[in-house]
C-alpha cells in the first residue's frame, strides 16, 4: 500500500462553542425557556488554528488506512466526497489538509461542483466569481487529488441550476423562462453552444477524466418558456420528450470529443418517465443516472424498484447518492449526524437489494447553497465529522460504536460544550418589560452579570472563529457566514444589555406587571 504524507494539522478537527440564546418569548414557564434554548446559536468551528497544534495519531492514521484496504464489505467501488464550491469555496491549502483525511476514511473520489470557482476564459470570463481558482491551483487541487489517491469527477451544470450563468445580463436571453435564471432554453442553438464552451474549457483542465457530470437536476419551468409552449403544442411533444432531447444532446457532445469520458446525470428528471419511453430515446446508452435521495427514512424498496427500472430502460451503470451535510435545511448551520448516517445505512440497505453489479460508486453530496442565490448552509469543516462516520459506515458495510470511537478518537473531537441561562429574562423582562423599562431590581442581579461573562466570551470566541475561518475561506465567505449566523444573535444580547442597563437606572413603577 503506497503511504500517504501525513498533513500537517495545525488545530483541532472540531472545537464547538454552542452558547444557549437568550430566550425573549413572554411568560415565565420553563417550557418557553427549553423552546428558546433549542434555538441556540451554534458558534464552531472544525479547525482552530490557535488552540491545538497537534496532528492526529500518525498509528491511528494508518490503522484507517489500513482498514480501508482491507475492507470487502462495502457494496460501493467508488465512494465519492461531493465538493460544492457555489458557496465558502476553501482555500487549496485547506483542501491539502483534508484530502489525506478522505482517503484515511475511505474515499476514492471527488465530485467537483466548480459552479463559478472554474477559471472560465473568453467569452465566458464573466462567469468567474471573485476569487475563483486559478488554472495553476486547479492543477495543484487534481495534483493533490492524485496524491492521495482520489479520482476526481468534475460537474458541470448543463440544464438546471444554471443561476450563476443567466444571471449575467448578456446570457439572460438564453433563460427558458425570461424571469427566471434557473432553466436554460433548450430550443436555442447558442444554449449547446455555451454548454459545449463550458465543458470544453473543463475538460482541458482535466485530461483523462473517467467521467464529466453534467447536472441536469430540478430542472425548474420546463417547458413553460414561449418556445416550449409552442413546440408542447405539436403533436406527440411532451415534456419529457423536451428533456430528453437536451440530455441526448448534451451527452453526444460530451462523447465525440471525448469519447473516454462517460457523462453522468441526476435522475430526478428521469423518475417519472415511462420505461418504454425512456428506452426509445437513446439516453440510457448515453449516460449513467446518479440516483439522489437525502432522506434519513429513504423508501429502500422505492429505489430499489427505481433501480430495476432504469435497468430494464438499458442503463448499464447506476450510481447512489447520499448526503453529509446541506440537506436539512437553507440555513442549517450545525450538521445533524443522526440524520446523515441513517440516510447512508438506508443506501447500504437499497444497495443490497437493487440489481447486482450495477452500481458503480455512491456520492456523499455536501451541499453549500441551495442553489446559487440562497444562503450558506453548514460549512464543510463542520460537516467533516459527519462526514467521516458515514464513509467508514459506507466502508464496512453499516455503523457500530467501535466505528464511532474510531472516528471521535481520530478526530480528536472534543465534547459539546453548552451555556444555557435559566429563564429569568423570559419570567421578569420580556418585550413587554423591555419597551417601558421594567424590571424588579433584584432581577438586574440574576439577569446581568451572567449575560456580561456571556458576551465577554462570546466576544472572544468569535474573535477567534473569524481567524480560524479566514485560514479557511475567502474573505467574501467568511463576511457572509459571520453576518448570517453570528452578528444578529451577538447584536440581540448587546440590545438585551442596553435596556437591561436603562432599565436599572431608573426608578421602579409601582404598576410594573399590571396593565396600563
Amino acid at each position: 500500500m503506497a503511504k500517504v504524507p501525513l498533513p500537517e494539522y495545525e488545530g483541532a478537527f472540531l472545537v464547538h462553542f454552542h452558547v444557549g440564546e437568550m430566550s425573549f418569548l413572554p411568560g415565565n414557564g420553563s417550557t418557553e425557556w427549553r423552546a428558546g434554548a433549542k434555538r441556540s446559536l451554534c458558534l464552531f468551528m472544525t479547525l482552530d488554528f490557535s488552540t491545538r497544534k497537534k496532528r492526529p495519531d500518525k498509528g491511528l492514521f494508518y490503522d484507517f488506512l489500513r482498514n480501508s484496504e482491507m475492507s470487502g464489505s462495502s457494496p460501493f467501488k467508488m465512494r465519492l466526497v461531493h465538493l460544492d464550491l457555489k458557496g465558502a469555496p476553501p482555500k487549496v491549502s485547506y483542501l491539502s489538509e483534508v484530502f489525506p483525511l478522505f482517503h484515511a476514511l475511505g474515499a476514492n473520489g471527488l465530485l467537483l461542483e466548480y459552479e463559478d470557482m472554474f477559471p472560465y476564459e473568453g467569452h465566458l470570463r464573466l462567469l468567474r466569481a471573485k476569487h475563483a481558482y486559478s488554472p495553476p491551483e486547479i492543477k495543484e487541487i487534481l495534483h493533490l487529488a492524485t496524491l492521495n489517491e482520489l479520482e476526481v469527477i468534475p460537474l458541470v451544470q448543463t440544464f438546471g441550476h444554471m443561476e450563476f450563468v443567466l444571471k449575467h445580463e448578456a446570457l439572460a436571453h438564453l433563460r427558458e423562462v425570461a424571469l427566471f435564471p434557473n432553466t436554460l432554453n433548450p430550443h436555442e442553438a447558442e444554449s449547446l453552444a455555451l454548454v459545449g464552451a463550458m465543458i470544453s474549457q473543463v475538460m482541458e483542465l482535466h485530461p483523462g477524466a473517467r467521467w464529466l457530470h453534467v447536472g441536469c437536476d430540478e430542472v425548474y419551468y420546463l417547458g413553460e418558456g414561449e418556445a416550449s409552449r409552442r413546440w408542447l403544442q405539436q403533436e406527440h411533444n411532451t415534456k419529457a420528450r423536451l428533456c430528453l432531447s437536451h440530455m441526448k444532446a448534451v451527452a453526444c457532445h460530451v462523447l465525440a470529443r471525448h469519447p473516454a469520458t462517460r457523462p453522468l446525470v441526476w435522475d430526478d428528471m428521469l423518475r417519472a418517465i415511462p420505461e418504454d419511453q425512456l428506452a426509445a430515446s437513446g439516453v440510457p446508452q448515453l449516460v449513467e443516472p446518479v440516483l439522489w435521495d437525502y432522506g434519513a427514512d429513504l423508501d429502500v424498496h422505492g429505489k430499489a424498484l427505481l433501480m430495476e427500472k432504469y435497468r430494464k430502460c438499458g442503463f448499464l451503470r447506476l450510481w447512489a447518492a447520499s448526503a453529509f451535510k446541506g440537506a436539512t435545511g437553507a440555513s442549517q448551520a450545525l450538521t445533524p449526524i443522526e440524520h446523515h448516517l441513517r440516510n447512508n445505512v438506508q443506501w447500504l440497505r437499497v444497495a443490497a437489494r437493487g440489481p447486482a453489479d450495477m452500481l458503480q460508486g455512491i456520492v456523499l453530496t455536501g451541499w453549500q447553497r441551495y442553489d446559487h442565490f440562497s444562503v450558506l448552509c453548514e460549512l464543510l469543516p463542520v460537516g467533516i465529522p459527519s462526514l467521516a462516520v458515514c464513509l467508514q459506515s459506507l466502508l464496512h458495510g453499516g455503523f457500530a460504536e467501535d466505528v464511532k470511537a474510531r472516528v471521535e478518537n481520530f478526530l480528536g473531537i472534543s465534547n459539546l460544550e453548552t451555556t444555557d441561562f435559566t429563564g429569568y429574562v423570559t419570567g421578569w423582562f420580556g418585550p413587554y418589560h423591555r419597551r417601558r423599562k421594567l424590571i424588579h431590581p433584584v432581577m438586574v442581579q440574576h439577569i446581568q452579570p451572567p449575560a456580561l461573562s456571556l458576551l465577554a466570551r462570546w466576544s472572544t470566541v468569535v474573535q477567534e472563529l473569524e481567524a480560524a475561518l479566514r485560514r479557511v475561506f475567502y474573505p467574501d465567505a467568511v463576511e457572509e457566514w459571520l453576518e448570517e449566523n453570528v452578528r444578529p444573535s451577538l447584536q440581540r444580547l448587546q440590545a438585551l444589555l442596553q435596556d437591561l442597563r436603562e432599565a436599572a437606572s431608573a426608578s421602579p413603577s409601582p404598576q410594573a406587571g399590571r396593565d396600563p
